[in-house]
């Protein structure tokens, strides 16, 4: 069978190894489009602390699923599945090739993967977070979905309890175990994954930089005016990285350093997570993010890959 040319393009990695600016750079030279991939730029006003490029920095280019929720709604896989799969076949229909970006890889995967996307229950869910607050609840979770699906327990982070919580919610609904509902890692359509590595020292360096950048930049009255939207509400945006730590500050539990100092080390074990999802998958095309020659390089991998057509 003759490979076929991507139609889609997606940019991966780690946090702050420059996919935004790499995105952009493609979607120009390739007429195409941007399609968001972070489940917090989802949100509308979560801005600074999300690293959304500017609307006056995106060179007319149009971006999409960005700012298409309100704080206080929960950002779910399913529904955007759904949007990206639209706005994915509308681009092509039209002719623009989608550049795919962001720092969510399982959200890279339901836009790119053949992915069914187990059910959620309110009530169950309720019932788990719950016991999740109880004296001693965390440590009886982590040890019923080690009973229940020990592959799961092994891979989920044991400080994460958010994810613990919707492996043992999709075991209960299915009778499956999570880690059946994972990607199949076979794409919907024909698609390049470019991802971009950069050295631990370097990469550190930046995620600290950009932590103190974002309370420099006025995160702190960003997330004041979102705790007046009703940032609190919000089951997903309240958790991000950075507003957490930024609502504790305006709490007057913790100083600003602190707060800065919890978010760079929240972000370089984020960074650490995203590197290990990425590593793993062989149609993953790697380049290193400080060649100097970045966008040429990934220009000319799109452009002689079996998949181009080349």
């Amino acid at each position: 069978m003759t490979p076929r040319p991507p139609q889609v393009i997606a940019v991966v990695g780690a946090t702050a190894t420059g996919k935004s600016e790499l995105a952009l750079a493609l979607a120009e030279a390739l007429g195409g489009e941007v399609v968001g991939a972070d489940a917090m730029q989802l949100y509308r006003g979560m801005d600074i602390g999300t690293n959304k490029l500017p609307p006056q920095e995106r060179r007319g280019i149009p971006h999409h699923l960005l700012d298409v929720l309100e704080v206080t709604e929960e950002a779910a896989l399913a529904d955007y599945q759904e949007r990206a799969e639209t706005v994915i076949a509308d681009l092509i229909d039209r002719g623009r090739v989608p550049v795919l970006v962001g720092g969510s890889g399982l959200y890279v995967r339901a836009a790119l993967d053949h992915l069914d996307i187990p059910p959620t229950d309110p009530d169950v869910r309720a019932r788990l977070e719950a016991e999740s607050q109880e004296e001693g609840g965390p440590d009886r979770l982590r040890a019923r979905l080690r009973e229940l699906d020990p592959e799961a327990a092994a891979a989920i982070e044991p400080n994460n309890l958010r994810r613990i919580i919707r492996a043992i919610e999709v075991v209960e609904l299915t009778g499956r175990p999570f880690a059946a509902t994972a990607p199949t890692k076979r794409y919907r359509r024909p698609s390049l994954v470019i991802g971009l590595r950069e050295d631990r020292d370097v990469l550190v360096a930046r995620i600290d930089a950009r932590a103190r950048r974002m309370w420099d930049s006025g995160l702190l009255e960003e997330v004041a005016r979102l705790d007046r939207a009703g940032l609190r509400e919000g089951r997903t945006a309240s958790r991000a990285i950075g507003y957490a730590q930024a609502l504790a500050q305006l709490d007057g539990e913790i100083g600003r350093e602190e707060a800065i100092e919890r978010t760079a080390r929240a972000t370089r074990r984020y960074a650490r997570r995203q590197e290990s999802w990425w590593r793993p998958d062989h149609r993953v095309h790697w380049l290193e993010a400080g060649r100097e020659d970045l966008t040429e390089a990934a220009l000319a991998l799109a452009r002689r890959s079996a998949e181009w057509g080349a």
